[in-house]
This record gives structure tokens, C-alpha cells and sequence, in this order.
């Protein structure tokens, strides 16, 4: 008869909810507080130990885990934006699957005759420094993943060139993929293109570069033909919590990258009355969502999502 102790089991939960929490946190680069860690930690384990003993059979229903994890999330990051959280619970979830996974690969090769799975829960006679082992090589595993996803986004892989038309005239662009230009006209849902104002000078009159806060401030100004492509673009920066950016709509946007021409038949650029790059690198921001919405297909973009 195997004995098994509730406090080991306690113990290894403490151990392991605690480092997938500590590597959730360095993936999403968010610092934790020690004690609320702690406290998260102990929570899985009693749930843990709990579920052993059969103490309440209402516990291992699926909703109830599912709730217990976002409790343990929230409890540890105490994240008040939405966004991020539901971020921090994914990554969670991921790590918690790899480590699970490395933990038991290795109970399977060391000392298989001793796993035991019990009312889910991982039990046997296996030493606890196979279950410590599983949660080191699980947090490198898994942190290394994650920074060779986000290396693979190298600065030569940003940028890239766009050919703009806008009422059958053409202009060319040195553009930068920007992961965090999520900007969209608030009424179509068109992705936005955010480019600086004096790189179109040969393709917008006069009459509306030179009056773009009076045309947001809504200002008797004639637009002529460009009254049905006019757009107002609601954003949020560091330094500018509630902006507004004048969009175009345009006709076309043929952008370069790779070998690749990704044709975009519908979007809206945004015009920044400022300089985005002082070196003159870039002059436009492109957000990946455009990239995606004209067919391109690279692997690394798909991942660098996740």
C-alpha cells in the first residue's frame, strides 16, 4: 500500500504554481509582489489537496478550475486592463501546459512504476526533486521559447516600403511595422496607416494639410472631393490620452516586404502632423493586423501574436 502524505502534495503545488506564475510574469513582463504570489500559489495547492481528499465533489468541475485559475491570475498580477489580463491568463495556461507536460515526461522516464493519477491529482513514491527538477527545466523551456519568438521580429524584418494611391496619384513610403498600432476607423473597423504629414504634400491638397485641426474641430472648411474620404481617428499614446488624427480614406496600398507585394484594396491612413523618426528611417507606422488582412502568411507573424 502506497502512503501518500498531504503534505507533499501541498507542498509540490506551492512549488509549482509559484514558478509558473514567476515565468507568466517574466513572458509578460509584468514584476510580481512576493506575497501575492504566495498567496495565489497556496490557493492552487489547497484546490490541490482539496480535490485529493474528496473534501467537496463540486470542485472538480470544469468551470469551477477554469475560475479558480483566473482567480489566481488576477490575485497574483492585479491587473486592472482587461487586455492585459486576458494576456497574463493565456501565457499562463501555456506555461502550465509545458511544465505539466516536461514534469510528467520525466516521472515517466525516471520512475514510471509510481506515477499515479487519483481523483486528477499526480500522486506516487517519486522524490520531490523530480517534481523541482520538471519546474526548472519547464521555466528555461518555456522562457526560451518566448524570446525566440520575439527575436525572430529582428529590426531588419520591420520595415518595409508602401506605394499609396490616392485619387490616381501614387506616393512611396519607408514604413515600420509597429506591434502595438492597433488604431482603426471607428466607423468601417478599416485598419489604420499612421504617416507623416509633410511625405504627403504632392498627394493631398494645401487646403487640407494646412487645416487639419480645424477640420478635426469641425470648422466650415471646403473639402471638396475629399468630403466622402475624410475620417476622424480617435487614439491613445504615452503623453496623449485622448487624441485625434484626420484619416483619408485611400484607394490602394501596395506594400513590399520580403519578396512579397501585399495589395490592400481598402484602408485609411492617419496624418501625423510631427516627425516619427528623426533619422528619417521610417515616415509611416503599418500594425499587423494590416499586414495579416492583405494575405500575408510569414510563420513569425502568426507567432509573435501569441
Amino acid at each position: 500500500m502506497t502512503t501518500i502524505y498531504i503534505d507533499i502534495i501541498f507542498l509540490e503545488n506551492l512549488f509549482m504554481n509559484y514558478i509558473i506564475l514567476f515565468a507568466t510574469g517574466i513572458i509578460v513582463k509584468t514584476q510580481l509582489r512576493v506575497i501575492r504570489t504566495i498567496i495565489s500559489s497556496t490557493i492552487g495547492a489547497t484546490y490541490a489537496v482539496v480535490v485529493y481528499m474528496s473534501l467537496l465533489k463540486m470542485y472538480s468541475n470544469i468551470f469551477l478550475k477554469i475560475m479558480l485559475s483566473i482567480s489566481m491570475v488576477y490575485i497574483a498580477f492585479n491587473s486592472k486592463n482587461i487586455k492585459v489580463f486576458l494576456k497574463q491568463v493565456t501565457i499562463f495556461y501555456l506555461t502550465s501546459f509545458t511544465f505539466g507536460g516536461v514534469a510528467f515526461a520525466l516521472l515517466y522516464f525516471i520512475s514510471p512504476q509510481n506515477i499515479l493519477m487519483e481523483r486528477g491529482v499526480l500522486i506516487g513514491t517519486y522524490p520531490i526533486k523530480i517534481v523541482l527538477a520538471g519546474g526548472i527545466i519547464g521555466f528555461i523551456i518555456i522562457t526560451s521559447s518566448f524570446k525566440n519568438i520575439k527575436g525572430k521580429l529582428t529590426k531588419k524584418d520591420m520595415f518595409c516600403s508602401m506605394k499609396i494611391n490616392i485619387n490616381n496619384k501614387d506616393i512611396y513610403v519607408k514604413a515600420i511595422i509597429d506591434t502595438g498600432n492597433f488604431l482603426k476607423d471607428p466607423i468601417t473597423k478599416l485598419p489604420v496607416v499612421v504617416i507623416q504629414k509633410e511625405v504627403l504634400v504632392n498627394v493631398i491638397p494645401n487646403y487640407i494639410l494646412d487645416n487639419l485641426d480645424r477640420i478635426i474641430n469641425g470648422d466650415n472648411i471646403n473639402l471638396g472631393e475629399y468630403i466622402s474620404k475624410i475620417r476622424i481617428i480617435p487614439f491613445s499614446s504615452l503623453g496623449k490620452e485622448n487624441g485625434i488624427l484626420l484619416g483619408v480614406k485611400v484607394d490602394e496600398i501596395l506594400i513590399e516586404r520580403e519578396d512579397k507585394i501585399i495589395n490592400i484594396d481598402t484602408a485609411i491612413i492617419g496624418i501625423y502632423n510631427g516627425i516619427l523618426n528623426r533619422s528619417g528611417k521610417y515616415e509611416s507606422l503599418i500594425g499587423l493586423e494590416l499586414l495579416e488582412g492583405g494575405g500575408i502568411k510569414d510563420e513569425y507573424i502568426k507567432n509573435i501574436k501569441v
